[in-house]
């Protein structure tokens, strides 16, 4: 009987250690420092640049890294830095475990987020704009970089110098409210379907706004370029266009020099439509990896940040024109997920 007890006692004494993880090795601490060691940490970059020379520009990330961590705790004997053959392949990385940490954007990040999970948000220097309501950009002219760092932009939807680009100006501006036949009269511009800024968020703002999408409307056509759709804004071949916040702010110079226009691009354009946010790039983690846990991921956001702080951190970083970091949550991407579902919806009718 008491050998029974005993071999009872153990058995529960396993299936305690099991549970509780007892069973799995400990990860290996260095015993002069006392920080755990990583043999190898994988990052993989999407291809948004040429793939050589993002890996020559991000070089100097592996000493950056491998310091930062350090501080954190943490000896990683090797960084490891590849450039995915596409966004794609990155996301897949991250799902199956073979990267530790993807930079990816938000489009690539929720449709991989069952593998991948963000930590950070990548920041850029804000406007002094950010308004939902149109009226307000244009009450607000022209718009300027401020100092402060943000984790999102908007698209906009601009109206030019045409008689019918003036008219649902002055709709806007006298805090009128724009009808679909509005829009469906004028000439767009558009980009590819794949530019959220000029494709994917307007079509978002039109469904929550008037249940229809770009290709519900009557006079679309795609540009290869902003600077080809601001020439054709300039000339009247088009009424609107949908671009990135501010993008006036590239094109001010070219809009009377190069484009021919007499008055300055802030006196003949109009905001008449703002996109919801779009979030910046991030930088996620997997979910599958096995070294990944809530103490290294900790870890991965405090030396991120203090990376993007210093001047050589800034010149890494500035390959995908990233200027710091900010703690992210998943909730921040939802938009982006209604945006991938009506592209996909779009592309299956």
């Amino acid at each position: 009987m008491k050998k029974m007890s005993m071999l009872l006692m153990a058995m529960l004494l396993s299936v305690v250690l099991v549970a509780c993880g007892g069973g799995d090795k400990e990860a290996e601490k260095d015993p002069e420092t006392g920080n755990t060691k990583i043999e190898k940490l994988s990052i993989g970059f999407v291809p948004s640049r040429d793939p050589q020379e993002i890996t020559t520009a991000t070089e100097p990330l592996k000493e950056m890294l491998t310091e930062q961590l350090a501080k954190q705790g943490y000896d990683v004997a090797k960084v490891d830095i590849t450039v995915g053959t596409n966004f794609e392949s990155v996301g897949e990385a991250l799902s199956a475990g073979t990267s530790d940490i993807g930079l990816i954007p938000g489009g690539t990040y929720v449709l991989y987020d069952d593998g991948a999970e963000v930590i950070l948000t990548a920041t850029r220097a804000g406007l002094n704009n950010d308004s939902e309501e149109a009226k307000d950009w244009n009450d607000n002219k022209p718009t300027a970089p401020t100092e402060e760092q943000t984790t999102s932009y908007r698209a906009i939807l601009i109206a030019g110098p045409t008689e019918k680009g003036q008219q649902l100006a002055e709709k806007v501006n006298a805090g009128e409210q724009l009808t679909f036949e509005d829009l469906d009269g004028a000439n767009w511009n558009v980009m590819s379907s794949s530019s959220p800024a000029g494709y994917i968020y307007p079509s978002l703002w039109l469904k929550e706004n008037f249940d229809k999408t770009i290709p519900d409307l009557s006079k679309v056509v795609q540009a290869d370029s902003y600077g080809n759709a601001f020439a054709r804004l300039a000339s009247g071949q088009t009424d609107v266009l949908v671009t990135y916040a501010d993008a006036r702010r590239d094109y001010e110079d070219q809009w009377t020099s190069e484009f021919d226009r007499k008055e300055s691009i802030w006196d003949e354009t109009n905001v008449i439509g703002v996109m919801p946010a779009i979030y910046n790039d991030t930088i996620s983690v997997s979910k599958n990896s096995k070294i990944m846990d809530a103490d290294l991921k900790k870890a991965l956001q405090e030396a991120f940040i203090e990376i993007a702080k210093t001047d050589e951190g800034k010149e890494v970083i500035a390959i995908y024109s990233h200027e710091g970091y900010k703690e992210a949550s998943d909730s921040d991407y939802d938009k982006e997920r209604k945006a991938q579902q009506l592209l996909q919806e779009l592309q299956l009718n």
